[in-house]
Order: structure tokens, then C-alpha cells, then sequence
């Protein structure tokens, strides 16, 4: 969770980091290219978490990064809840629906591919959390229905339907998904 100006700048840094280091350049934007759309509503998804946390909702700036933040939602079919990714976010490509609910908690360094969504298993949206632990990578068309625990550095494969906690080093994978080895 984004409290302060250095957490903010750890979080758009660790970002950073996983498109190499190197932001998509206006070059990217005046081509249409997916990744500078994406790197953008990533970028804005960490300033809301930063103004919404440690400002006032109202302040001018939430509001800004607010709009252009469900501007480019709406048009890449991304939804992600301020405050449930930690620092090292990675969207591949846009595409598919990608839907991270307001109970879920992920860690660091998460991937994930088109298509992925956390939901509920049933109508009750106040079940409980999901809880993602660090380097985990969800194929495509991925979905994860909880509350569940998912360890670290786990791989859900495409097409995966995850209904069940998962260990730490498991590679899963199946409709419901099973380990299929552990690293």
C-alpha cells in the first residue's frame, strides 16, 4: 500500500523495472502501440492509490489521474481495485477482460496475460480475501474464484479455472486446476 512520496517512487520504479527500465516513448503513443496505453494506466493506478491514500479524494490531482485512469480502463477492458497489486505490475497485452477485484491482495512482481480474473465463488461478495503471494504469472484466460491463498512463485496456466489454495513453487494448471509439478 502506497503511504508516503518514497512509496510511490518505489512502486513506479519497481513498474518501470519490468518494462526494462525504459518507459514506451511518445513514438509508442503516436503509433498506437498497447504497451504505452498500458504502461499509462498502470502509472495512473499507482498515482490514485498515492493521492487516495495520503490525500484527500477530492484533491485535484486524484481527480485527474482518477478520469485518465478509467479512461484508458474503459478502452483497454482492464479493471484493477486501487490498493490489492504490489510494486512490479506487468500487463503484457490488452486484449481479453482483466478484472482484479476490491478483495483481493496481490503481491510483487505479479504477470498477468488477457483474459485473468479474480472473482467469487458465489454471489456474496464478502466471502473473504484472495490472497497472491510474490512472482506469480497467470496465463491466458486465467481465472482464480476465492477467497482462497495462493503462495509464491506459483505459474497458473492458460485457461486455468483456480478454486482451491495453491502451495508456494507450484506450477498449476486444468478445469479445476491441479498441481501439475512443483518447482
Amino acid at each position: 500500500m502506497i503511504t508516503s512520496r518514497q512509496d510511490l517512487c518505489f512502486y513506479l520504479s519497481e513498474d518501470l523495472k519490468r518494462y526494462g527500465g525504459k518507459a514506451p516513448s511518445w513514438k509508442d503513443r503516436i503509433l498506437h502501440n498497447e504497451s504505452w496505453y498500458i504502461y499509462r494506466l498502470v502509472r495512473h493506478l499507482r498515482y490514485i492509490e498515492y493521492y487516495g491514500n495520503c490525500h484527500s479524494r477530492r484533491h485535484p490531482l486524484f481527480l485527474w489521474h482518477f478520469y485518465r485512469y478509467k479512461r484508458l480502463s474503459f478502452r483497454l477492458h482492464i479493471t484493477i481495485y486501487p490498493n490489492t497489486i504490489g510494486p512490479g505490475l506487468r500487463i503484457y497485452h490488452a486484449g481479453g477482460f482483466i478484472h482484479v477485484g476490491p478483495r483481493c491482495r496481490i503481491g510483487s512482481h505479479c504477470t498477468l496475460l488477457p483474459g485473468v480474473v479474480f472473482g467469487n465463488k458465489h454471489e456474496d461478495a464478502s466471502e473473504g480475501e484472495m490472497v497472491v503471494g510474490d512472482n506469480c504469472y497467470f496465463g491466458l484466460q486465467a481465472k482464480v474464484f476465492g477467497p482462497l491463498v495462493i503462495g509464491d512463485n506459483v505459474t497458473v496456466g492458460a485457461n486455468s479455472v483456480v478454486t482451491k489454495d495453491v502451495p508456494s513453487g507450484a506450477v498449476v494448471g486444468g478445469v479445476p486446476a491441479k498441481v501439475i509439478k512443483m518447482q
